[in-house]
């Protein structure tokens, strides 16, 4: 399937709720799985345009082109660590999304910034927000801290991602969040988690400010629905693998 048609099977898929076959590709160190599953429906951006001013940036050519920065603020898993201490930068989602978007704008100056801290919660992400994140000046900001939130509880948690969606908002800059990856000590298909808990707070705060969203932890739940063993995706008890941080990085796709 072609590039262009290959993204627009995707979002159409997604606002239908549709399965389809899983589309990245896979670390080669990683266990192969049989195809006896499909990928489960990819969430849709607010408008289907929310990042159209930023695509019209990326297509641009020199001289009238310039530096995008994507920027991924976060924990341990966008931080890239695969089996801890090993941190595998160049297949965690921030990188292999930035590998797909340097594939469809091949003009572009596209950068990854990575400023997650592994065992970070978003308290801690919050009080370092202005110095560590907004001096890089991000096109779009990616906040991805459910899995460490659960320790400091949901009212915290919603103060401080409320708090860094409101300054970067406050200066024009995209959000998109995220729910969690997995973790294999909960039960994924339990509704009453206080990691569900959580993501659901996170959906809340994108409809709240009509912002971006990646409800990577429902991509998660539709596999495992569908029979996929979690332990294809991960590489520790709580960190994804290169297919599971494909999953990411393709649903993010959704939005250029």
């Amino acid at each position: 399937m072609k590039d262009i048609k290959r993204r627009d099977f995707l979002r159409s898929a997604a606002l239908a709720g549709m399965s389809f076959p899983f589309l990245g590709h896979a670390h080669r160190s990683e266990p192969t799985h049989k195809d006896h599953t499909s990928m489960p429906p990819l969430n849709p951006p607010p408008t289907e345009d929310y990042l159209a001013a930023l695509k019209l940036e990326l297509n641009k050519q020199w001289p009238q082109n310039r530096a995008i920065n994507l920027v991924f603020h976060g924990h341990s898993v966008p931080a890239g660590y695969f089996k801890t201490p090993v941190v595998d930068t160049l297949h965690a989602y921030p990188h292999l999304l930035l590998r797909s978007v340097k594939e469809r704008y091949p003009y572009a100056v596209a950068n990854a910034i990575v400023t997650a801290i592994g065992g970070e919660d978003s308290k801690k992400g919050a009080d370092r927000f202005d110095r560590d994140v907004l001096v890089h000046r991000p096109d779009v900001l990616f906040i991805d801290y459910a899995l460490n939130d659960q320790r400091i509880g949901l009212p915290a948690a919603r103060e401080a991602w409320t708090r860094m969606i409101e300054a970067a908002l406050n200066i024009n800059i995209k959000v998109i969040l995220l729910t969690a990856t997995p973790d294999q000590r909960i039960n994924i298909s339990d509704p009453n988690t206080t990691l569900q808990q959580h993501c659901n707070q996170i959906v809340d705060l994108a409809n709240k400010y009509k912002i971006g969203l990646i409800d990577s932890y429902k991509i998660f739940q539709s596999l495992v629905a569908q029979g996929a063993p979690i332990t294809d995706y991960m590489s520790q008890v709580n960190h994804p693998n290169a297919k599971g941080h494909q999953l990411v990085a393709d649903a993010i796709m959704t939005y250029f």
